[in-house]
């Protein structure tokens, strides 16, 4: 099952409920409006341990649906932090040491270490939206797109669902020194989260999942890549209890899970590029790139 946020595309014409709205997908062109049949929150309903045969019962056939078109999709996110995994890919391990030899044994020995790398990217309200902007540094020379499964939890660390996500980095600053890690991945517009959240499906579901990536500029793809969810080298319920560990997230958490697709050294996004992310179970997220 398939949750989202969105707001109607034509906001004076609509009158089911408050704003933003909670919808479930039904099929690929409809949205139960939950919100107006009195579900709760997005927070809320991630608390539910029922919550998948609480969505079954709202898709009665009775319920009124709004046409997708007539939507515009919000990231699934309302008052959750959004933090990262990094080196979780053997090839993000390697980009990593090839991108700076200052730094190649850290990189090496975190892959390879019982505890991940965590860092914190985004707060919710700084998310970009499914079709907003992503942005690359007007001090970074070489940027690239991460897109990475995207776990969510409740507040009691359970996995929720998951979502695609772009980890956008400004590889050339995070490679002049470690410690320059945070305006590497923390800036405006350097976190999208979206189309929808993937409710109901165990880890060994997901894993089977695909990622692609697909970069165009002036209409023709200049870059394009694909992985397996299953080359993640760490489980989620460690990655979840490491996060979780001497935390309190009252509104949940979404937890990036790292890279597996790199581009090309010699590649760096530019403004005016489009990026599509594609994850297998849960949809495509297509964001514009300009700079910041």
């Amino acid at each position: 099952m398939k949750l989202c946020r969105f707001l109607p595309r034509d906001a004076a014409s609509f009158t089911a409920g408050p704003l933003p709205c909670v919808g479930l997908l039904d099929g690929e062109n409809e949205v139960v409006n939950l919100t107006a049949v009195g579900f709760p929150s997005l927070t809320e309903m991630l608390e539910r341990d029922d919550l998948p045969a609480r969505l079954a019962e709202a898709l009665n056939p009775g319920l009124s649906r709004l046409p997708l078109a007539s939507v515009r999709l919000l990231a699934p996110v309302e008052r959750h932090e959004v933090w990262a995994a990094g080196v979780t890919y053997q090839r993000s391990k390697t980009a990593r040491m090839e991108e700076s030899a200052f730094s190649a044994s850290a990189y090496d020995r975190v892959y390879a270490a019982e505890r991940p790398e965590l860092f914190f990217k985004a707060p919710a309200e700084k998310v970009v939206h499914p079709g907003g902007p992503v942005g690359v540094r007007r001090d970074a020379r070489w940027t690239v797109p991460e897109p990475e499964l995207a776990l969510v939890f409740n507040s009691r660390g359970r996995l929720a669902g998951c979502t695609a996500g772009n980890d956008v980095s400004a590889r050339d600053i995070e490679g002049e020194n470690l410690l320059y890690l945070p305006q590497a991945k923390i800036y405006r517009h350097s976190c999208a989260l979206g189309p929808v959240l993937t409710i109901g499906a165990d880890e060994t579901a997901i894993r089977a999942w695909q990622i692609s990536l697909e970069i165009r500029r002036d209409g023709a793809v200049v870059f394009a890549g694909q992985t397996e969810v299953d080359r993640l080298k760490r489980r989620f319920d460690e990655l979840a209890e490491f996060l979780f560990r001497c935390q309190e997230f009252p509104a949940g958490a979404v937890l990036l899970t790292g890279t597996g697709i790199v581009p090309p050294d010699e590649f760096t996004l530019r403004p005016g590029d489009h990026v599509r992310i594609t994850i297998s179970g849960v949809g495509s997220l297509e964001n514009p790139v300009v700079g910041v």
